[in-house]
């Protein structure tokens, strides 16, 4: 079994992991008025031929990509709104990062990194 993947050692090591992300707010969160609630993640990487510069953060919900920003005043971290309709008190949702990474003798290509999927449940007050 060891021989079959050994081929495929260097290639792994050549990419390595996209990122490690940090889910930063809570699996709870009270009914609000508006069905809008935050969401917060860090995302760290090894990866050296990521372009920093060129990440696209976005959040997905039941298939729908909502754009997330940076946190004023953090690095790696962004924000951004789930929508819970006010028929439902849970959803499951994940983030997806957008980005080019160096390729050794060639032009940027894009790539993209998702996190593990995470469920909101949301409470009446």
């Amino acid at each position: 079994m060891l021989k079959r993947f050994l081929p495929l050692l260097p290639l792994l090591l050549i990419t390595g992991c996209a990122g490690t992300f940090t889910r930063l707010t809570p699996s709870q969160q009270e009914r609000n008025a508006n069905n809008l609630y935050p969401v917060e993640v860090a995302f760290s990487s090894s990866q050296q031929s990521l372009r920093w510069d060129s990440i696209k953060p976005y959040v997905l919900v039941n298939g729908t990509l909502l754009p997330m920003r940076p946190v004023t005043g953090v690095n790696n971290r962004w924000d951004g709104l789930v929508p819970v309709p006010p028929t439902e008190d849970v959803v499951s949702y994940r983030f997806k990062f957008d980005y080019d990474r160096n390729v050794f003798g060639s032009s940027p290509k894009p790539d993209s990194a998702f996190s593990p999927i995470y469920t909101l449940k949301v409470v009446n007050p």
